[in-house]
């Protein structure tokens, strides 16, 4: 792809070329009030596709010597094969802007951040694990996009989100103003756990998250809960985030002694101090990631205390390095163990090249043994951005009234 594709940039290029008066302050006060980035019709006009330009406006007192662009997933694919060098930026010649296009499904969504540099070209293509962390600290959000930004944990800063009007609409994950249930942070055996119980009667289900130190304070899934039970889209739910600090390569690695901690610790607890009901068909174990993993363990594993899990790009491929246990351990787990009389919800992200094939064979795996499984591919990959949203739809429907159920 050349690198202007897009119309509205060559318009900017040609006017300044032809020393169009004001020709880059009318093209920024145009950017500012439509919000960035850039999305245009598909050059090869394609509907189902279309043409996205991030923009970087430099600063007049400190100018980038170049910039990179960090879209979520795409970007670190990039950096896993050692070349990141599609991913800098290009200076529109003659003005203050920086542009880099890319051709997308209509329904893609990510997160993303610049990072503007200042010295060599080399300081911003670096690779290695020391500088790609590095690079994700001083990363900034695109001040000129519109939707809400998406946080960050400790200090880095948030990013933003790009949603094209294809993907999967996240009606609750901001908005409208609703009563708000109240989250305390407790230590239940020592371990931090914030739980949040909705507003006014006893909750009927029960939702534990794994990395709860992402969905409770960083996050504000209670917010987001919220507003899903003022809309009747969700029975009243305690829900319970597990911090995993420290301790996440340990306890979501199918972790038998952990998962028995939930079960028999944390919900038995949850149940004394917060009212949270003991059933295990109205108890849903949420994670992410390795955390996904964890939770299709935990229905496999503890199917009399969680019998609903969502999955949300699971780490399926784990371990790689245990002579005990060989890859795609837990898949074959459920293909050769007793059937569980669990319902399970599993999603990965067509970006997650990584992860894709795995959760397919899992999902294939389960039809076959007659579980219950809804299984879904969204465009997106392993962000957070994508994960607020499925979220919403998972608890949706595992908790759904018995009545409700399709």
């Amino acid at each position: 792809m050349t690198a202007l594709p897009s119309p509205a940039l060559r318009a900017l290029r040609d006017g300044v070329r032809a020393r169009v008066p004001g020709a880059e302050a009318k093209f920024w006060l145009r950017v500012e009030r439509a919000g960035t980035p850039l999305v245009e019709p598909d050059p090869e006009g394609d509907p189902a596709h279309r043409l996205v330009t991030f923009l970087w406006r430099d600063d007049p007192d400190r100018p980038a010597t170049g910039v990179l662009l960090l879209l979520h997933t795409v970007t670190d694919r990039d950096r896993h094969a050692g070349d990141l060098t599609r991913h800098l930026m290009h200076r529109v010649e003659g003005t203050g802007a920086w542009a880099l296009a890319h051709r997308l499904r209509a329904d893609h969504r990510a997160s993303y951040q610049f990072l503007p540099g200042h010295g060599g070209r080399e300081e911003l293509l670096r690779t290695d694990r020391l500088s790609w962390r590095s690079a994700l600290d001083r990363a900034v959000p695109d001040p000129l996009n519109r939707a809400c930004p998406l946080p960050s944990a400790g200090p880095r800063r948030p990013a933003s989100v790009l949603s094209l009007p294809g993907a999967p609409p996240q009606p609750y994950a901001g908005g409208a103003v609703v009563p708000r249930g109240t989250t305390v942070a407790r230590e239940p055996d020592g371990r931090r756990v914030w739980v949040h119980r909705p507003p006014g009667d006893a909750p009927s289900a029960v939702a534990v998250l794994l990395d709860g130190e992402m969905w409770g304070p960083v996050l504000d899934v209670g917010g987001m809960l919220d507003r899903m039970t003022a809309d009747k889209a969700l029975l009243p739910t305690a829900v319970l985030m597990v911090d995993s600090t420290g301790r996440r390569m340990d306890d979501l690695a199918c972790n038998g002694a952990f998962v028995d901690w939930l079960a028999d610790g944390l919900l038995p607890w949850a149940a004394r101090e917060f009212a949270a009901p003991l059933r295990a068909e109205r108890t849903v174990i949420a994670g992410q990631s390795a955390g996904g993993l964890t939770a299709a363990f935990s229905a496999f594993r503890r199917p009399d205390r969680f019998g609903l899990a969502a999955s949300q790009s699971g780490s399926f491929w784990w371990p790689d390095d245990d002579p005990e246990r060989e890859t795609e351990w837990l898949t074959r787990q459920f293909a050769a163990g007793e059937r569980r009389d669990v319902r399970l919800w599993l999603e990965v992200g067509l970006q997650e090249w990584m992860l894709l094939p795995q959760n397919r064979r899992l999902r294939n795996v389960l039809r076959a043994r007659g579980y219950d499984v809804s299984y879904r591919e969204f465009n997106g990959g392993h962000d957070y951005a994508c994960w607020r949203g499925g979220l919403a739809d998972a608890l949706t429907a595992l908790l759904a009234d018995d009545d409700a159920r399709p």
